[in-house]
């Protein structure tokens, strides 16, 4: 008798030492995730990132990612800035147009580069961009759709003062261009070709047509760098999880990103095309080649060779490729 009770005495501490020991691990497999807070917009660039969520990527890499969401970018990396959030999904030229803060802006990854996703709708008296010399254009000045404007002057041989830019967001811009207010819209995908259609008239530039500098990207402060080296890092190559399954389960991604966002799969599917994704390969080239520095500078000159945005444009923003270079010597497909 005694012998059966010391059995099921046993058998209860053991039990009871098991489930403590299982909460336990579990406790601390919580505690090990690192906090990581992320700005971003509406820009499916951006957006596709919201499937490691769902695919429990990030808790494969150890972090708690928080996505903050902006409808304004200089909002989100002033954000960053100052210490609200770790890093910024946003355009390069925002990055080079935020306010002075105690750190330097640092950037960090290359997300996606537009290629074909932005240009230029007109009615159908405007054949090519060389025919927007005296007329109106509308475009929201110091934003992507104002640099998207000027690489497309540059590159048919026209100067920013040969235009008349309306300063306008890109909805309104169309409305514009619908009633036949001014001769362009510069705009993004699908609304550009939506556009055109409605006038009658035709895309007549996108980035596809040079080798654009619209480049999209992750951005943060210079102390971040130490501070939050790991998580950094650690994001990085969940990143390239991401842009992996877009290659080899593209509709998967999708389905998920939608699904989150409350559309369909079809139309994110529509939105994220005309990106050059931003994968492994493409931020070696960007980073270890000098492309990124190079499309920084020229990036630099458009909007200074346009003042009507009336921004200050910084010399000091700082293209680091310690973290890719980490990311890419720990990543594993």
């Amino acid at each position: 008798m005694k012998s059966k009770f010391l059995r099921i005495f046993s058998l209860i501490i053991f039990t009871c030492l098991t489930a403590i020991a299982i909460k336990a691990c579990s406790l601390n497999n919580e505690v090990t995730l690192k906090p990581f807070k992320v700005g971003l917009n509406s820009w499916p660039g951006y957006q596709i990132a919201l499937y490691a969520k769902e695919a429990g990527l990030f808790r494969k890499h150890g972090l708690d990612v928080e996505f903050i969401r902006f409808i304004n970018q200089q909002d989100n990396i002033r954000a960053t800035m100052r210490g609200a959030q770790d890093v910024s999904f946003v355009p390069l030229p925002e990055v080079m147009q935020v306010d002075t803060a105690q750190d330097k802006p640092v950037f960090v990854m290359v997300v996606d580069i537009s290629s074909g996703s932005d240009g230029i709708a007109a009615r159908p008296e405007i054949k090519s961009v060389k025919d927007l010399k005296g007329k109106k254009v509308s475009a929201k000045l110091s934003t992507v759709s104002h640099l998207v404007l000027l690489e497309a002057l540059k590159a048919n041989q026209l100067k920013p003062e040969d235009v008349e830019i309306v300063d306008v967001i890109n909805e309104r811009g169309a409305n514009m261009l619908k009633k036949g207010d001014i001769s362009a819209s510069t705009l993004w995908e699908p609304l550009m070709t939506d556009v055109a259609k409605a006038v009658g008239g035709k895309v007549i530039h996108t980035t596809a047509d040079v080798d654009s500098v619209v480049i999209d990207g992750l951005a943060t402060r210079s102390s971040i760098i130490s501070s939050k080296q790991d998580e950094l890092v650690r994001f990085i190559e969940t990143w390239f999880d991401v842009m992996k399954a877009v290659e080899t389960k593209p509709q998967e991604v999708f389905a998920s990103v939608a699904k989150q966002l409350g559309v369909t799969t079809e139309v994110f599917t529509t939105d994220y095309q005309g990106l050059k994704k931003g994968d492994l390969a493409m931020n070696r080239r960007m980073f270890e080649g000098g492309r990124l520095s190079e499309a920084y500078q020229q990036t630099r000159q458009l909007l200074l060779s346009d003042p009507r945005h009336g921004r200050n444009i910084r010399e000091d923003v700082e293209i680091n490729a310690a973290p890719i270079t980490k990311a890419t010597k720990n990543w594993k497909i």
